[in-house]
């Protein structure tokens, strides 16, 4: 309802209106609520919303108003709605020129037994005003809902959507009643399907943003006429569109089969509203297009990665999104184990890592947010090492593209306080236009109190002036009594009637007087008698509320009924009682009128008090007024809310749950009940059961339990407990999987060891339900019988034969076994004893002195299965034909020969001895003994201490000594930017020890250091440099690290940050590297979690527990020490911030079709944290034991291992946690092939038509997508045709049956699985009747056909190449017959034999042969008879011969030449 306050608006203004309504809710108890609007108008109307019954409690846990400036939203939300909260609640939008009103209803379900609910109920029960009133309540909300769904774009996004979209389309625009809206939608979908013009639409695709910037709309649909027109709206306006890509139109359409895909180029800001996809007028399809304000501030760039290392995409963002679309070569890619996608806290940086890089995976990826997006190529590089070409590379730890962390972080901060900046401008500028509103309502309201005022004084002086002139009169002004005996239970005075007319009439308000109460009538003030309760009726009706009329009224004055009658709260005073009247009181008698249980406040002036008299005493207390005009209450006899409440009686806690057995296992039922004396009964299909020897029956508290011993096939069924009226169902499905025998299974499992060429043997038996599939495995391939395997399965025992093994046959042996119930497995090890290979090289020398050699080798790569026994050496001395048997030298790989001379060179050979046999040998490089063996460098130099004249430094000695032991070092040095480097220690003293005090050092200056060692060869190389120091006295310890903090926290990790403490020179130094330091809050220890200094601001401590908590510090550091530490202000828990459940796949299927007996396995993945509350439930409940759930990290799988036609159901996931609940349901349809329909009938009813009708399929009772197809044959085709499909009955009629024609038909059943096997008929004939046949020749009637002659198809133009042939032709009638002659300009041809010309039954010809340029001219064909006389002409015109035809027949003429001089007879006539 729109009010406007002034007959004319300016131009430009406009008063408020609603462009959103808010949406009645009907939520559960507990559950997040909320109502949005959406409202426009000049000047900016200002919201505020009020409900019914009470004033709304602003508070962060019960309600808040809030306001979205960037979609102008407006919304009431009550965080956890309770009962109380039901009500009908208003939003008012109101600016100087009017005001919009709009009325909405919360509904809340309550949930459990609520002792309030109950409490009021027994409170209500006798009341008849509060039945009324809660009868009258009620009808309100049924007619409101009746009209709550008069959004159509909500409707028409839902028709249009997928599935898994319902739920956050339903939170947007404020539907709660999912499954009332389920059934609303697919009752719009059939109607719009008997409406439209297609027979299927399946796979509607919202708008999707693409990597090249366009859009695209996606659906499937089968029109019923190809024809039909589409067209294309963006918010109700057509949009022109081409059907071809190329063309340069915004819009095309492109089709491909039965897949439309609407395309939309160059997105831009103005591409956002609502799509519509129409055929011939009537909507199929409808999306809501919205294009996000953001943009790159950093795009993503080429990265170059080395094979199986990981490639990182970075991006940066201009505003907050929480997530954007990836594509990886125009595909869309999602979070899995290949790629990772990751979003910073701030929503800013957006990071796409590809894990373990293939040549593969190079391309092009893309970034898209909104509609902008950005591209970059991968390049992969392929390892070019020849040798390892072809072999997979070893898995790289590094990431490409990383290491400008730091500039994003930058980026992203300068990013993060513009998108604040601007959000706070368009914060103040709707805060000043806010306050312009607020002084221009107030300067209205001071205008109006004024105006108010002003009519106050008027209105007193015309009673004060109205007084005088009855005083003058002799009527002093005084009250006038008069007392009444009332029959009945009179209520109130005549005054008090005329103030409740008063109200009741002009009363405005929420819930308006002139609504709720009835108006009393105010005719004969004086003499009235019951004004009280006023009958209202005309009055109450003109306001519509509610109220109702005021009960009589009138005559016995009881109208103050639960209608919500008027007057003032009159009606204890008993019937015959004397009232008081004050006739004159009604001039001062404002009172407010309170109508019972909803009735309406109407207020007309301000109170004034009572009835009563102003003031005066005395007279009985009545309903008009009491002594010194005060007002009597209502006193309440008992309690508000009854202290009893009634017991629920017994009820189950826990019910059955189905179970499966396996034969000869124990199975157990058990449930719960809520009280320990209760007694129940249990029952097997119907029947009661007692305990036995095999079953036992028991009873603990409140849990019944039923236990089966020893399971059989007998004891499946369903089995009921009942107690106390009250009872619980489960069914036990009994199954037989395949099973081991225990002990044979143990001797299975022992490792088999044997030699080459033996055989191998495996057997081991088994039970279980046949038919039981057996396959054996070597490592992981199956095995067949067929060349040295053999394979046997008898009943229970299968036995595998493998005969001539070799080593390659070593490995892991598996028999599986399967069944309709189950698998298993069972897996053994196969050991094949072998020769060992050669010893491996190449040969390691870690002595080759004077005295001794001293080398080491690999072991072989294949020692055949054996432990190594012995390596046997041999060894020849170069130039010499022996060799020297050195002998077994035992297991180990290396040989030190001390039985060697100076100078000479020796060659050795190696083999390998198992207990299988001996290698073949290795044979080494000739080894010279006494050759000169330089030590490996030192480590690089390490700086004990610095002073401003003396630097001490540390090394370790070098881990290759050459053979001999290290005599001594030199060290060098060298300054900063120089090139030369100075020996430190004198050259003929070397340094004896493992450090050195470096004295030659100017103050101030930066050295670096090298050294090498020295052994009986010489020098080695020098080491790696040292790090540069400053010759300086040492540094002071840093002071604290600044602004200290958390930037990401999971259950195992913690992310610090930190800023570099101050320099204070002389106090604090600068730090160098800081340490982190963790305890646990039930520690007093502090662990350092790294050991070596970083140097980087930022640290993750890894392996902490989860939701444990922790102290945390960091300490700084530098060379002159450790510094403060510097703690967290508060212990840390290990857990990851707080994260709503979203479900994180990109497309969620929504529906599931399954073929019984099979499994059905859903997996779906989310996000969430802390981590949440899985729960699965099928059509509302709690799925059964039979279905598995398995919960991990981020996802979920619900399995049904042998589906049964019972599973069928929709199966919802609720993920719930503190933060929040996210839910999402699939349909899942179990099914199998149909059984084939019953008996085929024939009939026939009517003449050319069979009726074929069957007995339906058993399956069609529990299969209602079931349907059937019918097939016929005939004598003459003898091929099966189909002749009708889908037939959702058990009858069909065949037309075109043709007497004489044998005809046999099959009907199929089919559903979602497939089609039945036929149900074939009887053979039907019908003979063909022969009657004599006799033709009635009709009377002839003589009729003139004689015409002049006429041209029914003139002669057309003709053009004709030389040497070609010339047709002309025309069509002429006439009777009697005409003759025909031909002329060329005007020369007969009829007789020249040049031209072929003919007359046949009036269709004239001639042919030229071979068109000459003689030929060209006029041809007229003249036809004549007696009657008339008649012409058709034309030309002809003769072209001559192209310079192409003219090389052709050229061609043709050189070829006929040549065989003419090579054999002249051929032309020969």
């Amino acid at each position: 309802m729109i009010t406007q306050f002034m007959e004319e608006l300016p131009e430009g203004k406009t008063t408020p209106d609603f462009t959103r309504k808010p949406i009645a809710l009907t939520i559960q108890e507990g559950k997040f609520a909320y109502f949005k609007a959406i409202v426009v108008g000049d000047p900016t109307p200002t919201v505020t919303w009020s409900r019914a019954n009470g004033e709304i409690i602003f508070h962060p846990d019960v309600c808040q108003q809030k306001y979205d400036e960037a979609s102008n939203e407006h919304t009431l939300e009550f965080p956890k709605v309770a009962p109380e909260d039901a009500d009908t609640y208003k939003c008012y939008a109101a600016n100087e020129y009017g005001r919009a009103v709009c009325t909405v209803i919360l509904n809340i379900i309550e949930v459990g037994f609520s002792k309030t609910k109950e409490l009021q109920k027994i409170q209500g029960e006798g009341k008849s005003y509060t039945t009324n009133l809660y009868k009258i309540i009620n009808v309100l909300s049924f007619a409101f809902e009746k009209t709550m769904d008069a959004n159509e774009k909500v409707w028409e996004i839902l028709l249009s959507a997928e599935k898994k979209d319902y739920e956050q389309i339903c939170a947007e625009y404020g539907i709660t009643d999912f499954r009332g809206m389920l059934k609303k939608l697919t009752e719009m979908k059939k109607e719009r399907e008997e409406e439209i013009f297609i027979s299927h639409i399946r796979t509607l695709k919202p708008v999707e943003v693409k990597d090249d910037d366009c859009a695209t709309i996606e659906l499937d649909m089968d029109l019923l006429d190809s024809g039909s027109k589409i067209f294309l709206y963006k918010n109700g306006v057509m949009v022109p569109f081409s059907n071809e890509e190329g063309e340069g139109m915004k819009h095309n359409l492109k089709q491909v089969g039965k897949k439309y895909v609407f395309t939309i180029k160059n997105l831009s800001k103005d591409d956002a509203g609502l799509y519509s996809v129409d055929v011939e007028g009537v909507n199929v399809f409808s999306t809501d297009f919205k294009v996000p304000e953001v943009d790159f501030a950093v795009k993503i760039q080429e990265v170059k990665a080395e094979e199986r290392e990981d490639a990182l995409f970075q991006c940066v963002l201009t505003a907050p999104m929480n997530e954007i679309n990836w594509y990886g070569k125009s595909a869309l890619l999602t979070n899995n184990e290949k790629h990772e996608i990751i979003v910073s806290e701030d929503k800013l940086i957006h990071k796409l890592i590809v894990r373990d890089c293939l040549p593969l995976d190079g391309g092009i990826y893309a970034a898209v947010a909104g509609i902008k997006s950005c591209n970059a190529w991968l390049v992969v590089e392929v390892e070019k090492d020849p040798a390892k070409k072809g072999k997979k590379a070893a898995r790289k730890t590094t990431i490409a593209g990383a290491g400008n962390d730091e500039e994003l972080l930058r980026i992203a901060k300068e990013q993060q306080e513009r998108y604040q900046k601007e959000m706070e401008e368009k914060a103040q500028l709707a805060k000043k236009a806010q306050e312009e509103k607020e002084l221009a309502a107030a300067a209205v309201r001071a205008k109006q109190k004024a105006e108010a005022e002003a009519k106050a004084a008027a209105k007193a002086e015309a009673k004060a002036a109205a007084k005088a002139k009855r005083a003058a009169t002799g009527k002093d002004g005084a009250v006038r009594k008069t007392k009444k005996k009332v029959p009945g239970a009179g209520e109130g005075s005549a005054a008090d009637g005329v103030s409740g007319a008063t109200g009741g009439v002009v009363g405005v308000g929420e819930g308006s007087a002139a609504g709720g109460a009835a108006a009393g009538t105010t005719g004969g003030a004086a003499g009235a008698t019951g004004g009280g309760g006023a009958a209202g009726s005309l009055a109450g009706a003109a306001g519509g509320g509610a109220g109702g009329a005021g009960g009589v009224g009138g005559r016995d004055g009881s109208g103050a009924a639960a209608g919500g009658a008027g007057g003032n709260e009159g009606g204890d005073v008993e019937g015959g009682s004397e009232v008081e009247s004050d006739e004159d009181s009604f001039e001062d008698s404002d009172e407010d009128i309170e109508g019972g249980g909803g009735g309406a406040k109407g207020r007309e002036g301000g109170e004034k008090g009572d009835v009563g008299g102003e003031g005066e005493e005395g007279g009985e207390k009545g309903e008009g007024g009491e002594k010194g005009g005060e007002r009597r209450k209502r006193v309440r006899a008992g309690p508000l809310v009854p202290d009893e409440v009634i017991d629920p009686g017994v009820h189950f806690h826990a019910g059955l749950s189905d179970c499966k057995a396996i034969i000869g296992e124990a199975a157990e039922l058990e449930c719960k009940v809520s009280s320990e004396e209760c007694v129940g009964i249990w029952y097997k299909d119907g029947a009661e059961i007692q305990a036995s020897e095999s079953l036992t029956i028991s009873k603990e508290g409140y849990f019944h339990r039923l236990k089966i011993h020893k399971v059989t096939e007998e004891n499946a069924g369903k089995y009921k407990f009942e107690a106390d009226g009250r009872k619980t169902e489960a069914e036990i499905a009994v199954e037989d999987p395949p099973r081991f025998d225990k002990e044979e299974l143990e001797a299975f499992k022992a490792p088999v060891t044997i030699k080459k060429g033996h055989k191998a043997t495996y057997k081991l038996s088994y039970i279980g339900r046949e038919p039981i599939k057996v396959q054996w495995y070597l490592e992981g391939e199956e095995l067949s019988s067929e060349g040295n395997i053999n394979i046997e399965t008898s009943d229970g025992t299968s036995r595998l034969l493998m005969m001539k093994l070799q080593h390659k046959d070593s490995g892991e042996i598996k028999i599986k076994l399967k069944n309709v119930f189950g698998t298993i497995e069972a897996v053994s090890q196969l050991n094949v004893l072998d020769k060992p290979t050669p010893p491996m090289g190449p040969l390691e020398i870690v002595e080759a002195s004077s005295s001794v050699i001293d080398f080491k080798w690999r072991p072989p790569k294949d020692s055949g299965g054996c432990k190594i026994q012995n390596y046997i050496l041999e060894r020849q001395q170069v130039g010499r034909n022996t060799w020297k048997k050195v002998g077994p030298i035992g297991p180990v790989a290396k040989y030190r020969d001390s039985d060697v001379d100076h100078g000479r060179r020796y060659c050795y050979r190696i083999r390998v001895e198992t207990e299988m046999g001996t290698s073949e040998m290795m044979e080494t490089e000739d080894i010279q003994a006494g050759t000169k063996a330089y030590p490996a460098p030192p480590s690089a130099p390490k700086v004990a201490s610095a002073f401003k004249d003396c630097i001490n430094l540390t090394w370790s000695p070098p881990a290759d000594t050459g053979g001999t032991s290290i005599l001594g070092y030199n060290l060098e040095k060298r300054k900063k930017g120089s090139n030369l480097w100075g020996q430190v220690n004198p050259p003929n003293e070397i340094i004896r020890g493992k450090g050195f005090a470096v004295k030659d050092v100017v103050e101030g200056m930066e050295y670096e250091f090298r050294v090498s060692a020295i052994n009986d060869s010489g020098a080695s190389e020098f080491s790696t440099s040292s790090e540069f120091v400053f010759a300086r006295d040492p540094k002071k310890p840093p002071g604290k690290v600044l602004d200290l903090k958390v930037t990401d926290s999971t259950y195992t990790t913690l992310s610090l940050s930190w800023n570099k403490p101050k320099d204070i020179k002389k106090e604090e130094d600068e730090a160098k590297g800081y340490f982190v330091e963790i305890r646990p809050a039930e520690n007093t220890d502090w662990d350092r979690c790294n050991s070596n200094a970083i140097t980087m601001t930022t640290y993750t401590v890894k392996g902490m527990k989860s939701m444990a908590m922790y102290w945390v510090r960091v300490i700084a550091t530098n060379d002159g020490g450790e510094g403060v530490p510097q703690e967290l202000d508060n212990y840390i828990l290990a857990m990851p911030p707080p994260v709503r459940p979203r479900f994180t796949d990109a497309k969620i299927k929504s529906f599931m079709i399954v073929r019984a007996g099979n499994s059905a396995r859903f997996t779906i993945n989310f996000e969430a944290s802390p981590w949440p509350e899985v729960t699965w439930l099928k059509d509302g409940v709690p799925v059964s034991k039979k279905v598995t759930i398995s919960n991990a990290e981020g996802t979920s799988q619900l399995l049904i291992p042998s589906a049964e036609r019972s599973d069928t159901g929709i199966y919802t996931i609720i993920v719930k946690n503190i933060v929040g609940q996210e839910t999402f349901s699939i349909e899942i349809r179990v099914t199998d092939e149909p059984k084939p329909p019953g008996p085929v009938d024939l009939d026939e009813n009517v003449p050319g038509t069979v009726t074929i009708s069957w007995t339906a399929s058993p399956d069609e009772k529990r299969d209602d997508r079931l349907h059937y197809m019918v097939t016929k044959r005939d004598s003459v085709k003898r091929t099966w045709n189909t002749i009708a499909d889908r037939i959702f009955n058990n009858k069909f009629t065949a037309c075109n049956i043709m007497p004489g024609r044998e005809y046999q038909f099959r009907v199929y059943a089919k559903n979602d699985m497939g089609s039945s096997k036929p149900s074939e008929s009887a053979k039907w004939l019908i003979p063909a009747k022969k009657e004599k046949f006799t033709v009635k020749m009709p009377e002839s009637k003589a009729c003139d056909l004689q015409c002049p002659p006429k041209f029914l198809v003139p002669l057309k133009m003709h053009t004709a190449p030389q040497g070609y042939e010339c047709y002309m032709s025309c069509a002429v009638k006439g009777d009697p017959t005409p003759h025909v002659t031909w002329l060329r300009n005007n020369i007969s041809l009829n007789t020249n034999t040049n031209y072929f010309i003919s007359n046949t039954c009036g269709v004239c010809s001639m042919l030229i042969l071979r068109v000459g340029t003689k030929d060209t001219g006029e041809y007229k064909i003249v036809a004549e008879n007696a009657l008339g006389r008649a012409e058709s002409s034309t030309k002809l015109t003769v072209r001559g011969k192209s310079l192409t035809e003219r090389f052709a027949l050229m061609e043709i003429l050189h070829v006929h030449l040549n065989k003419l001089a090579y054999d002249p007879k051929l032309y020969l006539f």
